[in-house]
């Protein structure tokens, strides 16, 4: 038996303005995820499944990148105490991410150095996997949907094949999202405290001094602030972020000021050398054009996964669509935004886009798919109201929902599975592996031995004893870099092996000293076959040596 209060002792609740039009109000559907143990516990679950998939077999899939190899070396020095980078430092891109990499990596490389390699240090990625993971699931909830549309984001998001390639790797592109991600969560707070909204500024532009590319999406990030703010204070939230993120953002431009690297000069690299090359670096072709390279980082990102990609365009133009008269795509308005940004300056004709692009928008696809998910369930499954429609109409309803459901598990589940399959049980490393072992093993006087080889292997080679810069030499700086060529007086003459990876024989075109190193030496060890392959040539010095058919490739 339950007891009832009088009507005259009911408590009433206190006076509350009606939410400012065009605003999300913060009620039972945006909910605090600590509040909530049925949230703390789906996420706990959903974050231990994806963990288990990214984390096994980490080390040995995808194949190492240069690029990997460079932020982890860049990482390295930052914890040695040599100064942003292993070589000059040229303001390619801002230091704030190598500099997180190395704080990840600090503990595991203190206690064992030879750790600080891109296999073994790619489990700290996990740490910015795990974050990003739950920040989204954190902003599902905030943005008002549904318990399980907000644990499909998380799965779709974590358990996606491309994204299990991708957030494995060592990019600045997986931690700047983490900042985004937090970001977003912090401009949808449902408290809507002024901090919240000076914090979504600081981590913005934390984002951005990660990985310079996501100031793009800034404008999303304000739009959802501006939805989410109390109409009373909304102006002052905005102006504070904007200042927080001004303010933090001009630090970059102000330590190259100090440093006297603003502007070019003799003798010294600048910030605004850095800034002209990246945007004037030769463009990949129009993404649509056949043959491009742009078409061929689509095809790679549709490689791994179609589903995210393609469904979660789809659902940013459903949730835009209907942005009039649905309420989940007015919720939704920021992400769905952020998909088509991205997706605009993809498509933009003669840029420049890098196969890490996609991770950008990989958490934003996944809300805007579960959103668009959850919009349609909604139309479907709406309330009935008429008996004649409870008796008729709503099993239908259901069935629909249920075939619906089936249908996309069937479609979905085996190709995933295929990809998942690959990405815990292949081995795309060990002919890094063996010629690191080689290098180790096979040459007795390291400290002497000069070997050009690219970033991925650069530190297995400053652990085994070869000379950071001097013996171990990233095979652009022997072209690129002064501080590097005045060493090699006789330029390639003046080395004893180059580590001929497909990084290197693609790249060495473009680079005289590594082509002319290339074309006169000998293969002494090969791992792997075909294009994969990591050979170990010894160079000639008397340059009478031609390569050997393939060597160049």
């Amino acid at each position: 038996m339950t007891s009832t209060l009088p009507a005259a002792a009911t408590p009433t609740a206190p006076a509350q303005r009606p939410p400012a039009p065009g605003s999300v109000p913060a009620g039972p559907a945006a909910p605090r995820l600590r509040g909530s143990r049925a949230d703390l516990l789906l996420c706990a679950g959903l974050l231990a499944a994806i963990l288990l998939v990214q984390g096994w077999n980490i080390a040995a899939y995808p194949t190492f990148s240069d690029d990997e190899g460079t932020y982890l070396a860049q990482a390295w020095a930052v914890q040695q105490g040599k100064g942003l980078a292993h070589y000059t430092y040229w303001y390619d891109h801002p230091p704030l991410g190598w500099i997180q990499i190395a704080v990840l990596t600090w503990i595991p490389a203190h206690f064992s150095p030879s750790l600080m390699t891109v296999g073994s240090m790619r489990l700290a990625m996990l740490v910015v996997s795990a974050v990003s993971a739950c920040l989204l699931y954190v902003l599902a909830r905030r943005l008002s949907l549904p318990r399980w549309a907000a644990g499909l984001a998380m799965l779709l998001f974590g358990l996606s094949p491309l994204s299990v390639v991708l957030q494995r790797e060592i990019f600045l592109d997986n931690i700047a999202v983490m900042w985004t991600l937090l970001a977003f969560c912090l401009a949808a707070s449902p408290s809507r405290h002024l901090w919240h909204h000076f914090g979504a500024g600081l981590a913005a532009a934390a984002a951005v001094l990660t990985k310079e590319t996501m100031l793009v999406v800034l404008p999303a990030l304000f739009v959802t602030m501006w939805r989410h703010s109390h109409r009373d204070t909304r102006k002052f939230a905005l102006t504070g972020a904007v200042t927080a993120c001004v303010l933090i953002g001009t630090a970059y431009p102000l330590f190259a000021l100090l440093k006297g690297e603003l502007l070019p000069g003799g003798g010294h690299v600048s910030l605004w050398e850095g800034i002209t090359y990246q945007m004037s670096r030769p463009g990949s072709g129009f993404i649509l054009e056949r043959g491009t390279g742009s078409y061929g980082v689509l095809h790679s990102w549709l490689y791994y996964d179609r589903i995210l990609p393609l469904g979660g365009l789809a659902g940013a133009l459903l949730l835009l669509v209907t942005f009039r008269w649905s309420v989940t795509a007015r919720a939704l308005a920021g992400p769905a935004l952020t998909v088509a940004i991205l997706a605009l300056v993809a498509l933009r004709p003669g840029g420049y886009l890098p196969a890490m692009y996609v991770i950008q928008a990989l958490p934003f696809l996944a809300l805007v798919l579960a959103g668009g998910t959850a919009s349609v369930a909604h139309a479907v499954l709406r309330r009935r109201r008429t008996e004649r429609e409870r008796t008729y109409v709503t099993w239908g309803r259901r069935g629909l929902a249920a075939f619906l459901v089936v249908a996309a598990g069937a479609y979905v589940v085996p190709r995933w599975y295929d990809g998942d399959r690959v990405a815990v049980t292949a081995d795309a490393n060990a002919p890094y592996r063996a010629a690191s072992s080689w290098l180790r093993t096979e040459v007795k006087n390291p400290r002497d031995t000069r070997v050009l080889v690219d970033d991925a292997l650069w530190l297995d080679l400053v652990h085994d004893g070869y000379r950071p810069g001097l013996g171990a030499i990233w095979f652009y700086k022997a072209d690129l870099d002064p501080a590097v060529t005045k060493t090699m007086p006789r330029g390639w003459k003046d080395l004893d092996y180059v580590v001929a990876s497909p990084t290197v024989r693609r790249d060495a075109a473009d680079l005289p000293n590594v082509r002319a190193a290339i074309e006169h030496s000998t293969p002494v060890a090969t791992f792997g076959t075909g294009e994969d392959r990591v050979e170990i040539r010894r160079i000639d010095a008397a340059g009478t040596t031609t390569a050997r058919t393939g060597g160049s490739r």
